[in-house]
Parts: C-alpha cells; structure tokens; sequence
C-alpha cells in the first residue's frame, strides 16, 4: 500500500516545521525562506539498501547543490542515533539527516508521504527561496529519484 495521496501541489507553500539533525541541533525550513532554495529528499530509512545509495549519492553532489544556492534536508522517521551512526558509516555527511521520529512521521504526513507501515515514502520536493514547492517526484521504494532531472529543476530557479 502506497502513502496516502501527496494532497501538497507545485506552487502550494512547504508546510513549515523544525526537526533535529545528525549534526547541527534543530533546524526550522522558514530560515531558509529568503536565503536558498531547499530540497527535501524523504526516504524510507537509514540502512537501507537503495537509501544506501540515495544518500551518499546526494554527498558526491553536494557541490551542484552548492551551485544552484540549494540546501538539502535528508528527512527519514529514525532516530538521531541511528543517522549518527549512519552518516559516520560514510565517513559523514555535510548535509543534515533529519529526524522525524518523534512525534512519529509528524512532519512526513504534513506532507502526505508517510505510508501505512510507518516510514517516509522516497519523495523529492524543491522549495524555491520564496517557500513555494517548485517540484514534487515520488520515486519508486526500490528506485533512485532522478538527479540529473532536479539540477535541472534547480538550475531553472536561477
């Protein structure tokens, strides 16, 4: 069974939220309103296989992010612990791993990507820096989302 439908539409303002990172305490989306554009990239979790790849891909990138003014928030329903040990696993991360684990899948369901069992479904939203959703792709549990496509994305919002 599949997340209940993303009810969040191109050009709908990001619901705001604050969450705790792997690495930098709590961050709030709206101080980012005005500054940069963001990419939210919900995943399924942390030691997973496809996520495995997902994330240390986004870490190889980062410098494209960096090009196009982009912060990007990794967001999955474990645990700070968990993230610690798994950005170390990579060697870390520049880029915070967000946490959504308490209240559970709190901040997944304001943007209607949590699914039945729990965890995130793999969806990408970018926010440009007026806080507008630019660009929604929900990816298959056993499919990467399409980087080439979101450069492209957030080269348009140049």
């Amino acid at each position: 069974m599949e997340a209940e439908k993303i009810s969040l539409k191109v050009d709908d303002y990001a619901p705001d939220f604050t969450l705790p990172t792997h690495n930098e305490g709590e961050l709030n989306i709206k101080w980012y309103r005005g500054r940069k554009n963001v990419v939210l990239a919900f995943y399924p979790g942390d030691w997973t296989p496809v996520c495995a790849s997902q994330i240390p891909e986004y870490q190889n990138q980062i410098q494209q992010f960096e090009k196009y003014n982009t912060q990007l928030l990794a967001i999955s329903v474990d645990s700070i612990p968990s993230h610690k040990a798994w950005a170390k696993s990579f060697g870390g991360l520049s880029f915070p791993l967000m946490s959504d684990y308490f209240p559970h899948g709190e901040v997944a369901q304001k943007y209607g990507v949590l699914n039945h069992r729990g965890y995130a479904e793999r969806v990408i939203f970018v926010i440009d820096m007026n806080g507008k959703i630019k660009y929604i792709e929900k990816a298959s549990l056993k499919d990467l989302p399409d980087n080439e496509k979101l450069f492209k994305i957030l080269a348009n919002l140049q």
